[in-house]
Formats: structure tokens, C-alpha cells, sequence
């Protein structure tokens, strides 16, 4: 019943911060952290593990305190991401 979730996507911060990448070009750090409500290391520690994934790219502008972090989903992302929300629907759809 829970074949084809992706245990990386989710988990409730990396499953919100995709959807947010899903209908979004890009995101910041600073935009995720605050829709998210999450701390920078909370943010950090997921995004990093998307990224590992290849689920997300980042970007940084600039060095020190003034840079910026930019996420933006990738094709593998985009395809895992649709595949999650597919068994997702299935499992909640799905015959009790």
C-alpha cells in the first residue's frame, strides 16, 4: 500500500519545501525558511538532503554574511516529486 513513496520527499519540511519548488523557478533560503517556519540548520539539514538526492539544485550569489542561497527543483526532483504526490493520492484514494 505504500510502494512508490519516497522516503527522502517525505518527510513533512523536504515534502513542503518540494511543493513549494514544484510551483516555483526558484526559491531562496531565506523564502523557505520563512514559509517553512523552520530554524537555518533545520532548513540546511533538509535541503541538504534533497540536494543529495539530485532532488534540488542550489546556487550561491555573493560571500560571507550577504549571500544568498537559491533552490530550484531539477528534473529528477520534478519526476520524484510527481511520482510521491501519485502514491500519496493512491494510498488516501485508495479501498480501506
Amino acid at each position: 500500500m505504500i510502494q512508490g513513496l519516497d522516503p527522502i520527499i517525505h518527510a513533512p519540511k523536504r515534502l513542503a519545501a518540494m511543493a513549494v519548488l514544484a510551483n516555483a523557478t526558484t526559491a531562496s533560503f531565506r523564502f523557505l525558511k520563512d514559509f517553512l517556519e523552520i530554524s537555518d540548520s533545520d532548513l540546511s539539514k533538509h535541503m541538504s538532503a534533497l540536494e543529495a538526492a539530485g532532488y534540488v539544485s542550489s546556487t550561491k550569489d555573493g560571500r560571507g554574511r550577504g549571500a544568498t542561497t537559491t533552490y530550484k527543483m531539477t528534473r529528477a526532483g520534478q519526476t520524484a516529486y510527481n511520482a510521491h504526490r501519485d502514491a500519496l493520492r493512491a494510498l488516501l484514494d485508495g479501498p480501506l
